[in-house]
């Protein structure tokens, strides 16, 4: 299937509001302010018994009470990962200034990302059975344990009556679920969506495997300094939680309620490697192929791009092969414009990840400023403005935010400064 655009379905898409739960912080200011600090979120594991584990450190999200957001009963039987994935709506919807009612209810959808989903619960829920026996199994974990229960409790809490789905693409869960709404709005089937990625996997299963496979960062010391894309001592990435969710809206739908339109989703594409479960194709063909699909969906060119947010995990693997792919597509525009990863302070949030920066794509271009990549002390590649430690202003007005996951799946948004 083409990447490009076809066809008469480009109805303009654009984001009124988002919402974000990091290991940063619990709203997206406290988030952004966070970023632009350069200041990490990465340290100990505290949230499980992480002694015997081959790896110690995460992006954990600290200070979240769910009962300052949910009912009991609701917070009860909800993962963390929905949890965050319905702070981070509320958030959005507030900001938005946008209302579910029943004039418009039907027209509005839900899609959330997320590569695992309730492994935390499913993992409870197992050890119970084993300890003791079958009835002990709560009647709710047909629900709790199911990837589509954080849209389902978004859809149940808003009255949103639209499509309401999970999508789960690895690393590139969130930006697919934003990508994957967009063509809901262009082609007529909702007038907004809530959408965006969340997940937890900071448990003893997902940490024992990742770290067994070696693609975490081992590092010890300073775990804030563990999270080091682009850097030649980069040694894996770092597992995060926390969750990243937008109100989109046609543009058309957006003007007539008279809301404040923060940036325009222009353009998406998506890709497979159909290569390796966990390493890129070392040529990177498919993830350039995501690229050139998402410039021509939004009907750009490698000129237009003015800051890239790489998906930067800072593994050996992926950093050499994005960089090589933006050089390819991009040209010469890649040494004259800020390329950073956000992942050095965030760590990893998996299905979240690509939202959350999505997200923040958008606030470059509302703020002027790029965040920096920190950690960033010897730069593979010394001719990219890798934004090292500090951040920078620029003036921008098209953002690339790429998200390529394990199991080859590529996912690239462009974002670019809304004009009537």
């Amino acid at each position: 299937m083409s990447t490009e655009a076809s066809g008469p379905a480009h109805r303009r898409v654009v984001i009124t509001g988002w919402g974000m739960v990091s290991p940063l912080g619990l709203t997206l200011a406290d988030s952004w302010e966070g970023l632009l600090a350069g200041r990490s979120g990465i340290g100990p594991i505290t949230q499980i018994e992480a002694a015997d584990l081959p790896v110690r450190i995460a992006g954990e999200v600290k200070g979240f009470d769910p009962s300052a957001y949910f009912p009991y009963k609701v917070a009860r039987r909800t993962d963390r990962y929905a949890q965050y994935a319905m702070a981070a709506a509320q958030e959005a919807l507030e900001h938005a200034k946008f209302t579910v009612d029943e004039a418009n209810a039907e027209r509005v959808g839900v899609l959330v990302g997320s590569g695992y989903g309730p492994m935390a619960s499913i993992s409870a829920h197992v050890r119970e059975l084993d300890a003791k026996g079958p009835r002990v199994v709560s009647p709710l974990s047909a629900v709790t344990c199911a990837i589509d229960s954080a849209s389902g409790e978004i859809s149940l809490a808003t009255g949103a009556m639209g499509p309401s789905r999970a999508i789960s693409s690895a690393c590139a869960s969130g930006a697919d679920a934003i990508g994957e709404a967009v063509r809901w709005i262009r082609t007529g089937v909702s007038d907004a969506v809530l959408a965006g990625g969340t997940e937890d996997i900071i448990t003893r299963v997902d940490i024992a495997g990742s770290g067994n496979a070696k693609a975490l960062s081992p590092r010890e010391g300073d775990p804030t300094e563990a999270s080091r894309p682009f850097d030649e001592d980069r040694a894996g990435f770092v597992m995060a939680a926390g969750s990243g969710m937008v109100v989109l809206e046609a543009e058309e739908h957006a003007l007539a309620r008279g809301a404040r339109i923060l940036a325009e989703v222009a353009g998406y594409a998506a890709s497979s490697d159909a290569y390796h479960w966990t390493a890129p194709h070392p040529e990177g063909t498919a993830a350039r192929r995501a690229i050139r699909g998402a410039l021509a969906d939004a009907r750009l060119t490698a000129a237009d791009v003015d800051y890239v947010n790489a998906h930067g995990t800072g593994t050996r693997m992926n950093d050499q092969s994005e960089l090589a792919s933006l050089r390819d597509v991009l040209g010469e525009r890649v040494e004259q414009i800020p390329v950073s990863s956000t992942k050095s302070m965030t760590g990893h949030m998996i299905g979240a990840a690509g939202a959350v920066e999505a997200i923040i794509s958008g606030l470059v271009i509302n703020h002027g400023i790029v965040p920096p990549t920190i950690n960033c002390h010897r730069p593979i590649d010394p001719s990219v403005n890798f934004v090292a430690h500090t951040a920078q202003r620029h003036d921008v007005d098209v953002v690339m935010s790429n998200s390529f996951g394990f199991g080859g799946h590529n996912a690239v948004l462009v974002l670019r400064r809304w004009r009537p």
